[in-house]
């Protein structure tokens, strides 16, 4: 029997609070290998700001559900479905979550870690996987190496602090402003410099002329240029992403000349690929939470009724930490 729940669509593109409206829409029975779940909070990301203007690399049909990352409970499941069961607190990424209820694929469902709260837990998949498999899997971070993180007071940047910091590296954040400084720092950055700053100098005082071995960059534009005047031989610089809206080139002929790695960081294509990655991931990720070494920044909850708002303060680039949208309690 289909029901209706409220979701929050875009209409056509746009600004968000411009094309998003709260609508009533059909929720269809979880089919073979689906599962329902009642949203209990969504966390905002950039490409929600992307999905509403119509500049993501993935471009529904208007009008669609806008929310890629949720915490939520599971109230019914498919035929085949053993990965979780009624009545889990669950997280997990797809397109479309901004609603009340959704149905989803449960394989890309994971148990939310139990110390952290709704708002928390919304904030997990996405900022610490791509940080995950961007220092581990792509840039093979070890103990003792100097990681630089560029947008360090933003919800991947803070992820990425926080698990350079487990891992045993020594941290350089960088930020936007002042007022940015004291979250990247409570997140492990050791150091912390304002993008401002001439970055590549201050990365060779502070590593005494070594540079940083791994880079972590959301920036791109300018960030991206002064990552290749301080990385290190044979360093590595991870493209996560072009928050500045600057694409920049890269020169195989520096990289040739100075020795250094550029790997590139789409997170998404780990679920279709290597499924099985992601669970390891995220087994790793509920341990540390555990342990209490990793806690998502959450800097501000709203309802759900002031969803499209949130969505475009995040496209300011003022925030701090992790937006989350309050669905259910």
């Amino acid at each position: 029997m289909t029901r209706t729940t409220r979701a929050w669509r875009v209409h056509r593109t746009g600004e968000p609070t411009e094309v998003m409206s709260l609508d009533d829409v059909e929720v269809p029975p979880p089919g073979p290998g689906e599962a329902s779940v009642r949203v209990l909070a969504v966390a905002v990301n950039f490409p929600d700001v992307l999905l509403a203007r119509g500049q993501y690399q993935v471009r529904p049909e208007p009008p669609f559900v806008p929310g890629i990352e949720l915490c939520g409970e599971v109230t019914a499941v498919g035929a085949g479905v053993d990965r979780v069961a009624v009545g889990d607190r669950v997280v997990g990424s797809h397109i479309g979550v901004l609603a009340e209820e959704v149905v989803l694929p449960a394989a890309l469902l994971h148990p939310a870690p139990a110390p952290l709260d709704d708002a928390q837990a919304a904030a997990l998949t996405v900022a610490y996987q791509t940080a995950w498999f961007g220092l581990h899997r792509r840039a093979g971070l070890a103990a003792g190496e100097t990681l630089l993180v560029h947008a360090a007071a933003g919800g991947v940047g803070t992820a990425a602090c926080q698990l350079g910091r487990a891992a045993g590296a020594r941290v350089i954040g960088v930020v936007g402003s002042d007022a940015k400084a004291a979250v990247a720092r409570a997140a492990g950055a050791e150091h912390v410099l304002l993008r401002s700053d001439d970055v590549a100098a201050a990365v060779k005082e502070i590593t005494g002329g070594h540079g940083a071995d791994v880079v972590f960059d959301p920036v791109g534009g300018a960030s991206f240029e002064a990552s290749t005047k301080c990385v290190a031989f044979e360093g590595r610089i991870v493209v996560v992403g072009f928050a500045s809206g600057q694409i920049p080139p890269v020169r195989a002929n520096h990289a040739l000349v100075k020795n250094y790695s550029v790997v590139g960081l789409h997170w998404g294509l780990y679920a279709q690929r290597d499924p099985a990655l992601v669970d390891t991931a995220h087994a790793e990720l509920v341990r540390l939470a555990a342990d209490g070494v990793i806690r998502p920044v959450v800097a501000d909850v709203v309802p759900f009724d002031k969803a499209p708002e949130a969505v475009e303060l995040l496209a300011t680039g003022a925030t701090t930490g992790r937006l989350v949208v309050q669905v259910a309690s």
